[in-house]
C-alpha cells in the first residue's frame, strides 16, 4: 500500500562511475530495492520523492539515467491532476460517505405485528426521528418513552444504531384472552316485544308459552331454579325460542346528485426526497380545484439495498362538480335495491310473514318506509350477577 501511494520509479544507470554512484545513494541513505548491476547497467526501484536526488547524483559523476514510472495509484492521481471534476467527484463521494455515516438512512422496525409501521415511523418524525436525522441528535432512552406513550397497542420499545440503519425494536402489548362465557350462569331475556310461537329449552326453566306476548327485556328461560328442599342451582339456560314481531326500517334518497366526472386534463408534480428533505423538481401541483390524485415513489436501488433517496410522482386529474337530476323510478329503483340488500344482510335469518312499503315524496327527496312483520329468534342472554 506504501508504493502505491508514494509511488514507484524504475531506474537503469551506466557509467564510468557506476559503483561510485552505487556507494553515493547508499551512503546518502536513498532508498532503493531490487537492484542489480548486469553488463555494467545498474536496475533498481526508487520512490517518487527520491528522484530529485537520484537525478543530481547522476549530474554529477556524468551517470547515464533512464527513468520509468510503474503503475500505481499516485501516479493515476497526478496523471489527472488537472482534471477538476474528478477531484470534485471524489471531493463529493467522500463527504457523502462522512455525512452518511453520521445520520439515518434507514429506519427498521422489529418486531410489529398489528401496530402499523407507519404509525411508529410516523410518531418517530415527530420525536424529530427521521431518515438524515444525525445520530448524535438522539436521546435514546427519552424517545424510547415517548414513542411507548404516542403508539398504543405497544408495551416496551428500545432503538440502536447498526452502522448507518436506526433499529427500532418494539413489544406488543398481548391482549386478554376472551373469557369464555358459554357455562357462566345466565338467564334468557326478550330481545324485542314479540309474540312467541316457538320454544325449546335445554337448560333453566321455561317462564313463558307459546302465544304468550312478552316485551324487550322479559325473562324467557329462568338460569334460577330450586327443588323442594330449598336448594338453589344456577344455570346456564340455553334454549330456542321464535316469535313473530314488527320491524320499520326507512330508506331516504335524493332526487339531485352532485358527482365529480374528469375533464380530461391531468397535471404532475416531482419530489426529489433526499435523506428526508422534499426538493421539489416541478414548480408546485396543478391549480385544480377539484382533482383526484396517484402518487408513486420509486427508491433507488444498488446492489439489491434501497437508499434513502427516491422520486415521489404524483399525477393530478382534473375533476368537475356536475348535477344531476334522477327520476322518480331512477330513484325508487336505487331504493328497491338498498331494501334487498338490508334483508340479505339482517334479515336472512329470519321469515318474513308481511312486507309493507309506503312512499312519502317531496321537492328534494323520495323515503320508503317498510313495515316487516318477521318469525325469528328473539333470545339473548343476561348474565346472573352472583356474589
Amino acid at each position: 500500500m506504501r508504493k502505491q501511494l508514494l509511488g514507484r520509479i524504475k531506474i537503469n544507470a551506466e557509467g564510468r562511475e557506476l559503483y561510485h554512484f552505487i556507494n553515493e545513494i547508499h551512503s546518502r541513505k536513498i532508498g532503493i530495492s531490487g537492484q542489480y548491476v548486469k553488463a555494467g547497467v545498474l536496475y533498481g526501484e526508487v520512490e517518487r520523492a527520491s528522484l530529485k536526488q537520484i537525478r543530481s547524483l547522476a549530474d554529477e559523476l556524468d551517470i547515464k539515467l533512464a527513468e520509468f514510472e510503474l503503475p500505481t495509484l499516485s501516479k493515476k492521481l497526478l496523471s489527472r491532476r488537472y482534471r477538476i471534476g474528478l477531484f470534485l467527484g471524489i471531493l463529493i463521494v467522500l463527504s457523502a460517505f462522512l455525512y452518511l455515516s453520521n445520520v439515518i438512512v434507514t429506519i427498521e422496525i422489529q418486531g410489529s405485528e398489528t401496530v402499523s409501521k407507519s404509525e411508529i415511523l410516523s410518531a418517530l418524525e415527530e420525536l424529530g426521528i427521521e431518515e438524515g436525522t444525525p445520530f448524535g441528535q438522539i436521546n435514546y432512552v427519552l424517545s424510547e418513552n415517548k414513542l411507548r406513550l404516542m403508539v398504543d397497542g405497544i408495551s416496551w420499545v428500545g432503538m440502536h444504531r447498526t452502522g448507518n440503519r436506526l433499529v427500532v425494536e418494539v413489544t406488543e402489548i398481548v391482549p386478554k384472552p376472551e373469557m369464555l362465557n358459554e357455562r357462566l350462569p345466565c338467564n334468557v331475556v326478550a330481545s324485542r316485544d314479540a309474540e312467541i310461537v316457538y320454544t325449546s329449552v335445554l337448560d333453566g326453566q321455561l317462564m313463558h308459552i307459546v302465544g304468550d306476548y312478552v316485551f324487550a327485556g322479559d325473562m324467557l328461560i329462568n338460569g334460577v331454579t330450586s327443588d323442594a328442599t330449598g336448594h338453589v342451582t344456577l344455570h346456564h339456560a340455553m334454549g330456542e325460542i321464535q316469535g313473530i314481531y314488527k320491524e320499520t326500517v326507512n330508506f331516504e334518497g335524493q332526487f339531485t346528485r352532485v358527482r365529480k366526472v374528469p375533464t380530461g386534463e391531468t397535471g404532475s408534480q416531482r419530489i426529489l426526497k433526499l435523506f428526508g428533505i422534499k426538493i421539489p423538481l416541478s414548480l408546485g401541483k396543478p391549480d385544480f380545484e377539484y382533482y383526484t390524485s396517484n402518487e408513486e415513489n420509486e427508491p433507488l436501488m444498488i446492489l439489491g439495498k434501497q437508499l434513502p433517496i427516491s422520486l415521489q410522482t404524483t399525477e393530478y386529474q382534473e375533476n368537475s362538480r356536475i348535477e344531476t337530476t334522477l327520476s322518480e323510478e331512477e330513484l325508487r329503483g336505487e331504493l328497491e335495491e338498498k331494501i334487498y340488500l338490508y334483508e340479505k344482510n339482517f334479515l336472512s335469518d329470519c321469515e318474513i310473514l308481511e312486507r309493507k312499503i309506503t312512499e312519502k315524496k317531496d321537492a328534494d327527496t323520495l323515503t320508503l318506509t317498510v313495515e316487516y312483520k318477521v318469525k325469528g329468534d328473539i333470545c339473548t342472554q343476561k348474565e346472573i350477577l352472583v356474589k
